[in-house]
């Protein structure tokens, strides 16, 4: 997507937010992390938002996002206030500066049903829409969230998507891809394919945790190493595959913007379900989530490998090493 592209019906996210609002309402999401991390310039993207005054110690989501929204003319912006990134309070406030219409979405961190119900309601008014035509759209979503549950199980029960495919339509869960039709059209065809294929034969199961990775080559170089990742944590969250009555419990039981304890449990299931060897704990540079990962290792029953990225590019020869080593010593586990 080009700032070329009519942008006329798009409106931004700065985090995952009830897409459902936004379809329902005839607007196309654009999920501005994909945006800015699928982009062939997101290196540049960072540079971008540095030369206009971004300081080298802020996240390089933040400045992907800064650059993203500038660079495709998006003139309207959902920011999560809450239960995402605290510097996306000034992002929106310098993104307002430059004639972007920012609307603000919050998730509590005390998970009060009320207060998130007030705020998808305040939400669905700035858009104009109704609770009707929300929740007919909610009931379409679902049936494309079903099928990437069974593209997840197919991931680690019959062994035939790589950790890759699961985490590209899992990550693009998040607003579908701009286009729930093509992305379920896309999500067929490979469930399709992926069906006939010979198991996979890595030893090493792994689960990612954290936000998605700001490494371009992750999951191909784990699995040139024996590995291979079957449990994509936070990016399954943007599935939400939990199917709830209503909005409202939908998004109550997603586990990104709440207390710690939603996720333990979420990756303590995986760990048994999945069989999971090991987990790599991903922490960006600069983000305030780098503290849970005392939380996640001393709570985790398998070994935690932590990593740090900063910059979009390949992992660097340390981190490689360090991926190498980790897997290697859980072979010896074995």
């Amino acid at each position: 997507m080009s700032g070329q592209n009519d942008m006329t019906s798009a409106i931004g996210l700065t985090s995952t937010i009830p897409v459902e609002i936004i379809y329902a309402a005839g607007l196309t999401p654009v999920d501005l992390n994909n945006l800015f991390i699928a982009s062939e310039k997101s290196e540049s993207m960072v540079k971008e938002a540095e030369a206009a005054g971004f300081s080298h110690n802020i996240c390089a989501w933040i400045k992907g996002i800064y650059s993203a929204v500038l660079d495709n003319n998006i003139k309207q912006v959902i920011a999560v206030m809450g239960g995402d990134c605290s510097n996306t309070i000034a992002l929106a406030e310098i993104l307002a500066r430059k004639g972007v219409n920012i609307i603000s979405f919050e998730y509590p961190l005390s998970k009060n049903r009320d207060f998130l119900a007030s705020q998808m309601d305040r939400l669905r008014l700035a858009l104009s829409t109704t609770w009707d035509r929300i929740e007919e759209t909610r009931q379409h979503l679902n049936r494309i969230r079903m099928k990437l549950n069974e593209f997840d199980r197919l991931t680690f029960e019959e062994n035939v998507v790589t950790g890759l495919e699961n985490h590209l339509f899992l990550v693009g869960s998040s607003d579908f891809n701009s286009d729930p039709v093509k992305f379920e059209k896309d999500l067929d065809n490979i469930i399709r394919e992926a069906v006939k294929r010979p198991p996979r034969k890595e030893e090493i199961r792994l689960g990612y945790l954290g936000v998605p990775p700001v490494f371009t080559n992750f999951y191909e170089f784990i699995e040139s190493m024996g590995g291979r990742v079957v449990f994509n944590e936070v990016q399954r969250q943007f599935s939400m595959p939990y199917f709830c009555k209503d909005i409202v419990d939908q998004y109550l039981r997603y586990t990104y913007p709440y207390d710690i304890g939603g996720r333990i449990e979420d990756i303590k299931n995986a760990v048994k379900e999945r069989r999971l060897d090991g987990l790599i704990h991903y922490t960006q540079t600069f983000c305030f989530r780098q503290l849970y990962d005392m939380i996640i290792r001393k709570e985790s029953p398998v070994p935690v490998l932590t990593l740090e990225g900063d910059r979009p590019g390949k992992i660097d020869s340390r981190i490689a090493l360090r991926i190498e080593t980790f897997i290697e010593m859980l072979k010896d586990r074995i």
